[in-house]
């Protein structure tokens, strides 16, 4: 295994995880707001699954998005 090549693909696809994420998080957030469906909500729970296919990867983090 090649470690420069392993580490740079790595964070290519984690930085296009969290690019990604967040867009779609702020995207959908915003929608809600508009609507009113969060206007009650101070917090969202939110959970991230990383399944690695061929290393048997599962790994579950989870946490709160704060809107206030």
């Amino acid at each position: 295994m090649n470690e420069d090549v392993f580490n740079m693909s790595l964070r290519k696809f984690l930085k296009q995880v969290g690019v990604t994420s967040q867009r779609e998080i702020e995207t959908a957030v915003r929608d809600r707001v508009e609507s009113g469906a969060l206007a009650d909500r101070k917090a969202l729970s939110a959970r991230m699954t990383l399944v690695v296919d061929g290393i048997d990867l599962e790994h579950v983090i989870e946490s709160r998005i704060e809107l206030e």
